[in-house]
């Protein structure tokens, strides 16, 4: 289930500190760190799927709004805020898109890059999703 997921926040005055931890605040092992910057103005990041991939999305740096879609339903988050992410499972596409200037987006993900994992077309993922059990 997709789930909006407040990070710990230790506040100090020399500035705030925040936390990711494999099956503490994320449900997995954590096997690939990557992060997108510099995205030109109105462009989309993401336009696919994942077989196996589970992902934990935030952004470190600006905002940025991630779109999902469970093909039934879809949903707009808005991650703005350095303590606060989004788990995205599997099979569940995904767009990123309205990033702002200098924003940075942090995705930790559960598997290794495998391009065998992606469903890039979007009409073979509403297939795909007629067989899976997950929804927003």
């Amino acid at each position: 289930m997709i789930k909006v997921i407040n990070l710990p926040k230790i506040a100090d005055g020399r500035g705030n500190l925040s936390i990711i931890e494999e099956f503490k605040q994320i449900p997995f092992k954590i096997k690939r760190t990557y992060w997108i910057y510099d995205v030109p103005g109105g462009v989309e990041r993401g336009g696919h799927a994942y077989k196996e991939n589970e992902e934990f999305i935030v952004a470190l740096s600006g905002s940025f709004d991630v779109c999902l879609d469970d093909g039934n339903e879809r949903k707009v988050f808005n991650l703005n805020r350095s303590y606060m992410g989004i788990y995205v499972p599997k099979g569940i596409w995904r767009v990123m898109n309205n990033f702002s200037t200098n924003s940075l987006a942090l995705i930790v993900s559960s598997t290794d890059y495998d391009p065998n994992d992606y469903i890039m077309n979007y009409e073979e993922f509403l297939q795909y999703s007629k067989k899976q059990t997950n929804s927003l």
